[in-house]
This record gives C-alpha cells, sequence and structure tokens, in this order.
C-alpha cells in the first residue's frame, strides 16, 4: 500500500464515489416509482397491460443488467433516442430493478389481510384511497428490508455503469490503475470506500424497520 500516493489520489476518488452515489440515489427513486406502478397494476389486474407488465418483469429478470446497459446505449441510438452516458446508466439501473421491487411491493399488498381490503370497500372508499390510505401504509413495513436490499446491490451493481464510459468510482479507479500502476493501493481503497457507504445504508435500513415496526 502506498498511503502517500493514495492521499494525492483520493480527491479523484471521492469524485467517482459522488456520481456512483447519484446514479444509486436517482436509480433507486426510478426503480421504487416504477415498481411500485407495476406492481398497482399488475394488482388490479388491468386487461393487456397486466400481461405486458409480466412480460416486462420476466425477461428484466432472466437478462444480465450488464447486456440491458448495453442494449440502451449502443442500440437506442439507432433509433434516434440518445441519452448522456450517465443518463443510460441511472435509466438502465431504474428499468432493471424496477422489475424487482414491483415484485417486492406485490408481496407487500400481499401480506395486508383480506378484510382491510374489505372494510375499505364497505365504507365506500375509491381504489385509490384503498390502495394510499389503507394498504400501502400496512405494506410498507414487510417490505423495507428487501427495498433496502436491493438499494445496497444497486449501489454494487452501479460499478458496472464504468462499461458504458460513466466515470463513477470504478471507472475512476481503473483510469487511474492503468496510468499509475497502483492496483495495490487504488483497489483496495476502492474496496474500502464501496464498504463504507454500503454498511451505514444497512443500519440505515435496520433502524427504520425498527421505528415503523414501534409505530
Amino acid at each position: 500500500m502506498d498511503f502517500r500516493y493514495l492521499l494525492s489520489a483520493l480527491p479523484l476518488l471521492l469524485q467517482g464515489l459522488v456520481v456512483t452515489v447519484e446514479a444509486t440515489v436517482l436509480g433507486m427513486v426510478l426503480a421504487g416509482a416504477l415498481g411500485l406502478l407495476i406492481a398497482v397494476i399488475r394488482l388490479l389486474r388491468l386487461p393487456i397491460v397486466s400481461r405486458i407488465m409480466d412480460f416486462y418483469i420476466l425477461f428484466v429478470r432472466s437478462t444480465p443488467l450488464l447486456v440491458q446497459l448495453f442494449f440502451l446505449f449502443y442500440v437506442l441510438p439507432w433509433y434516434g433516442l440518445t441519452l448522456s452516458a450517465f443518463g443510460v446508466g441511472v435509466w438502465g439501473l431504474g428499468l432493471h430493478f424496477a422489475a424487482y421491487t414491483a415484485e417486492v411491493y406485490r408481496a407487500g399488498f400481499e401480506h395486508v389481510p383480506k378484510g382491510q381490503w374489505e372494510a375499505a370497500r364497505a365504507l365506500s372508499l375509491s381504489t385509490v384511497d384503498t390502495l394510499t390510505l389503507v394498504v400501502f401504509p400496512q405494506a410498507l413495513r414487510p417490505v423495507l428490508p428487501a427495498l433496502g436490499n436491493y438499494l445496497i446491490s444497486m449501489f454494487k451493481d452501479s460499478s458496472l455503469l464504468a462499461t458504458i464510459t460513466v466515470y463513477e468510482l470504478l471507472g475512476v479507479t481503473r483510469q487511474l490503475a492503468s496510468a499509475t500502476f497502483q492496483y495495490t493501493t487504488l483497489f483496495t481503497a476502492l474496496g474500502a470506500l464501496y464498504f463504507l457507504l454500503a454498511y451505514p445504508s444497512s443500519l440505515a435500513v435496520r433502524y427504520a424497520e425498527a421505528r415503523l415496526g414501534r409505530r
């Protein structure tokens, strides 16, 4: 370990870490919103649309994230849809993990007793009010650990964005290592930075779960 070189390279590594965090947070927001929308569509069993969502989940979960990123980055521009490398990374992460969060939300909805649905129907609540006021608050707690796990998984999988020229943490590390050959120093620091951010995130998820449990 060359700690003197590590100190000089640390500002660049932290810049890459900022890009990693930004891509992860934006991707998780997108995955959470799309996953919830897909879960609601499947829950309501809307004709045709539900079948499309079923196929979407099956297709995304059956293909690697790396292949999906390459498709978005290299194929879509041929059809006139061009995004920045960072934008492709965020959408790639969001669309990929939306298929998983949709299944998590579905499990949460099934966790709510049927009597809650029947009571809401007896009170003449609309479908939107039933979902937002009755079902979703009760479904949130059991799905929170799984959503937290996917957040951490997305944080680690964001390293794949380096393959589409996004200079996130891994991309910056590889670029520095190829120029200086400080592989041991840089990749040890890379692993430490991933751990230092992922571990507190897991603790935060446990804390939020405990708070919701007490309420």
